[in-house]
């Protein structure tokens, strides 16, 4: 069992950044409002963005590099795009899981403080366990997190299904109204995380191999458990919306202490007191996962960035791009939190619509002459990546005509 925990890291770390909001709110938003009507988008759209998810720690196994690396080789235009859409998102993503994991917080451990004070004080632990253990205990902590939040959930989903409060309807749903449309492309454009979270894999996997050998196998071995993990854990949360929330008519609110309490309070009363303690656990496990890895994610990948675009290292680049990082998340939690609902959307929209961009450069930076002919996709996996960016781009075109 040791040896099987050892083999893994990055795979966990993808997890632990995918399951989130999509999981945590969408998923569940998803299971209330359609039961298990939208089980085919979260099982589609995990297949279609799996070979591009894949790419990174595959490239980061062949070459040794990261995928930074792979899209300068395409030409630096690709990494200034890459640094212009993480610098649009990074705040807004990391105000919103921080804002999230507050309100759990708040409500789990009854001490009221404004949400503003948690979310400070949740930064700061994260930064202190980033600045003072480096990968290495983010690693070792995050195989504890995502195991703890992965059976916390299927216990809680196979209790309620002993329990269920309506008849259960698999019968799948294409949502045809505005809203349901709009609720559809946010679903699958953060589930099970927007696609340049390959990068953020691609570099943790060097990290990784600072440790011991990355082979190709071992890397995709990894990947696989980390995303078979999120497949399931998406499912479970689906499940539980489904079998506690619908057709009650009960809804959540956008503040995050009372969207936390809505949620709790749910499995609690339709459940038992039991669940308070299993949901809020889970619950916070997932979106504090989510808050650690994208503080450490998103200056590692922009500063890998810049000293790329640039062809000079930036010394202590990590840690000013975290401090850059933490600084615009504090400014939007103090001056912006009523403006979160429209940033959160903004962000969201420019994953969905970017997705193709990221899955065309991932994909040639794979087939490069970089990449040993061994360790590059095989024919069937080639045809299979143009087909679902083709299938990327068809929903960003019908995303976007939907708006006309």
């Amino acid at each position: 069992m040791k040896h099987f925990l050892r083999q893994l890291g990055p795979g966990l770390l993808f997890a632990g950044a995918a399951i989130g909001v999509s999981h945590l709110v969408q998923s569940t938003r998803a299971g209330a409002d359609y039961g298990f009507g939208l089980i085919w988008a979260l099982v589609l759209i995990h297949i279609i963005k799996y070979p591009f998810f894949q790419f990174g720690p595959r490239y980061a196994a062949a070459t040794g590099k990261s995928l930074l690396d792979g899209y300068k080789k395409l030409g630096k235009i690709v990494l200034v795009i890459y640094f212009i859409i993480n610098l649009l998102t990074m705040f807004t993503i990391q105000t919103a899981v921080t804002i999230v994991t507050a309100g759990i917080a708040t409500y789990i451990f009854g001490i009221d403080w404004n949400i503003t004070t948690w979310s400070l004080l949740i930064t700061g632990v994260c930064t202190i366990i980033l600045l003072l253990g480096r990968y290495n205990l983010l690693d070792n902590l995050m195989k504890f997190i995502v195991i703890t939040l992965t059976i916390s959930t299927i216990i809680a989903v196979s209790i309620a299904g002993f329990e269920p409060h309506q008849e259960v309807d698999f019968s799948q749903i294409l949502p045809s109204d505005a809203l349901g449309v709009a609720f559809l492309i946010a679903f699958m454009g953060w589930m099970p995380a927007p696609l340049d979270i390959s990068i953020w894999h691609s570099l943790w996997s060097l990290e990784k191999a600072k440790t011991g050998k990355l082979s190709r196998k071992s890397a995709i071995f990894d990947f696989n458990i980390g995303y078979i993990g999120t497949i399931s854990v998406g499912i479970c949360f689906v499940a539980l919306g489904a079998l506690v929330m619908h057709k009650t008519g009960q809804t959540f609110s956008a503040n995050g202490v009372t969207f936390a309490k809505n949620l709790i309070d749910m499995y609690t009363i339709n459940l038992g007191d039991w669940a308070f303690y299993l949901i809020g656990i889970a619950a916070l496990t997932t979106m504090f996962s989510t808050t650690l890895t994208t503080l450490d994610a998103s200056p590692r990948a922009m500063s890998k960035t810049i000293d790329l675009i640039f062809e000079k290292p930036v010394k202590n680049g990590y840690s000013v791009w975290m401090v850059i990082l933490i600084l615009g998340t504090g400014g939007i939690l103090l001056f912006l939190t009523n403006e979160m609902g429209i940033l959160v959307q903004v962000a969201t929209v420019l994953s969905f619509l970017t997705a193709p961009f990221f899955a065309i450069a991932n994909y040639y930076a794979i087939s490069s002459k970089e990449v040993p002919e061994a360790d590059r996709p095989s024919k069937g996996l080639k045809i299979f990546s143009l087909l679902s960016i083709v299938l990327l781009i068809a929903f960003s075109i019908w995303y976007v005509s939907t708006l006309f």
